[in-house]
Parts: C-alpha cells; sequence; structure tokens
C-alpha cells in the first residue's frame, strides 16, 4: 500500500467490542471481542458491524483480534482455537472488500499479556508472540497496527516481528494517563526504534483529554499523527487491569473502567474536528465509540 496513505485526513472504524457487546453478544470468559469469531451464531453480527462503520464513513477497519492473543485463549481453556479465530477474524473483515473495494484492513496485534500494561518478558519471546499472530493474518490484510501497547520495547519487538510480511505498520501507543507510557517511556522514545515502513503514529484507546495533553508531543515525531478515542471513564482502575477482575466484571470492561456519557456524537465530532485543525489525520474510535460516533467525524473530513 502507499506509505504516504495517512499523510491525508482518513477515518479509521470504532470499538468492535463494546459495539458487539452493545448489539447483543453475550460475553464469555475474559475473551471479550473473540467471542463473535468462537461463536459461528456471531459471524454475521460480526459482518455486519464492521459494515455500519464503513458505511458511517470508516477507509479503514481493524480485524477483530484484540482477544485473540494466546494469553486469553488459554485462561479460557481454548488455546487450541487460536489459528482459527485469527484467520477466521481476517477472513471476515476481508469479506467487505467485495463491497467497498477501497477499503483498507488493518491487522489488529493486540498486547500480548494485560492490556494497559507494559510487557515484562524478554524481547525475544515478546517477539515470537507477536509473529505467530502477524502470520496468520498476514493474508488478509493490507497493513499491521499496533494496538494499544504500553511500551518502547514491545513496538521494537513488534517491527522486527512482522519484517518478513513486508508490510507496513500504524502505532498506537497507549498513555494511562500525563504524559509517560504504562513503562515510564515518553512518546518520543519511540523516534530510536522507527523505519520506513512507518505509516503513523497514534495515540490508542485514551480519553480526548490526554490525547490533547500528549498533542505536542506526538506533532514533535514530524510523521502523520492521530488518534483512537475511547469512551472509558478511565484506563488505569485503582485496582488494576487484571484478568480475574474483567472476569468479575461479567465480561464487559466498562463495568470496572467505567463509562462516559459526555461523549455523543455530536460533542466527537468537535473535538475530531479540533484535533485535526491541530493536524492530526488519523481519526477514529476506540471503546464506546459507535458507528454514529465514526459518522460524526467522518463529516469533518
Amino acid at each position: 500500500m502507499d506509505l504516504n496513505f495517512f499523510k491525508q485526513t482518513r477515518i479509521l472504524d470504532g470499538g468492535m467490542g463494546q459495539e458487539l457487546l452493545a448489539r447483543g453478544m453475550q460475553p464469555y470468559g475474559t475473551i471479550w471481542s473473540a467471542n463473535a469469531i468462537l461463536n459461528e451464531n456471531y459471524h454475521q453480527l460480526l459482518l455486519d458491524t464492521h459494515r455500519d462503520f464503513v458505511k458511517a464513513g470508516a477507509e479503514v477497519i481493524v480485524t477483530t483480534t484484540f482477544t485473540t492473543r494466546r494469553k486469553r485463549l488459554k485462561e479460557n481453556n481454548i488455546e487450541n482455537k487460536f489459528e482459527y479465530l485469527n484467520k477466521k477474524a481476517g477472513e471476515i473483515a476481508n469479506q467487505l472488500k467485495k463491497e467497498f473495494p477501497n477499503l483498507l484492513i488493518a491487522g489488529g496485534l493486540p498486547p500480548q499479556e494485560l492490556t494497559y500494561e507494559a510487557d515484562e518478558k524478554n524481547e525475544e519471546e515478546i517477539t515470537k508472540t507477536f509473529n505467530e499472530q502477524a502470520k496468520l493474518l498476514n493474508p488478509y490484510i493490507d497493513f499491521f497496527y499496533f494496538d494499544v501497547w504500553s511500551s518502547i520495547k514491545e513496538f521494537k519487538c513488534g517491527i522486527e516481528a512482522i519484517k518478513e510480511f513486508k508490510k507496513p505498520y500504524l502505532i498506537g501507543i497507549h498513555i494511562s494517563e500525563g504524559t509517560a507510557l504504562p513503562s515510564g517511556e515518553k512518546i518520543s522514545d519511540i523516534k530510536r526504534i522507527l523505519d520506513d515502513q512507518l505509516l503513523g503514529v497514534m495515540l490508542s484507546c485514551v480519553s480526548p483529554e490526554n490525547y490533547e495533553n500528549n498533542l505536542k508531543e506526538l506533532k514533535d515525531l514530524n510523521v502523520p499523527f492521530g488518534f483512537k478515542l475511547n469512551g472509558f471513564m478511565t484506563t488505569k482502575p485503582k485496582k488494576g487491569y487484571t484478568s480475574s477482575f474483567f472476569k468479575n466484571s461479567g465480561g464487559n470492561p466498562n463495568e470496572f473502567l467505567g463509562k462516559r456519557h459526555d461523549l455523543t456524537p455530536d460533542k466527537i465530532g468537535k473535538i475530531a474536528k479540533k484535533f485535526k485543525d491541530s493536524g492530526a489525520t488519523i481519526l477514529g474510535g476506540c471503546c464506546e465509540t459507535r458507528p454514529s460516533h465514526i459518522e460524526a467525524i467522518a463529516k469533518i473530513k
């Protein structure tokens, strides 16, 4: 694909996991959005949800692979489904290319351990786990999306893990609060590991307020930048983001991360315009952003 794709304003999709739950998907343990792939009865719902984001204006959709990582599958005694779930997610997303030939599919590579926390494993092991998942997604996608990662080490490993596929990547940095990644590093620290396959750098699954706190440092990278904004109250719960906490919540993250009710589509559209006017070209949503939010963002393109 064109490495300059995100130098123009582009619209990404919203939060698939929370949208699927809102549309009636029942949670299963801690696998969250992956239940829409595991349970064949939800395959049409998954396809329709992807389609509604595209109809709302998304030019890029992300594979529903945030919880098809080995850790989550092990927790739920379905690690034997690892290959099937990742391939099926890619296959379902790719089906929409028949209807929307210009649509791009991003292969969503999630953090391989806990969400919103830096991965403490060694680089060799992290690279291996990223590569295993990337290999399964590769036939179905246009580029890789490093989805809500929390340390520079993870990004370094991710870049190495996908080299063999010769496809570009979009970086999704997570910052829970303030101006440092969960690892303690700064956004600017990523400069030393980037290569010529970079498409852009985003802040992912962050509040509009925290995105704004980090806007200057993002701009100073001098690469295409943007956001996938969430509608959670926090991504740093006091008790920590643990699998048992997730499971005890009934499988819906908003039970312990909270759900904001002030971020209406109209308000998100106005926020996105403000950020676009500040130079952002990669505009999208994350958890608790629905097709109506993406439609509002798409109107300001």
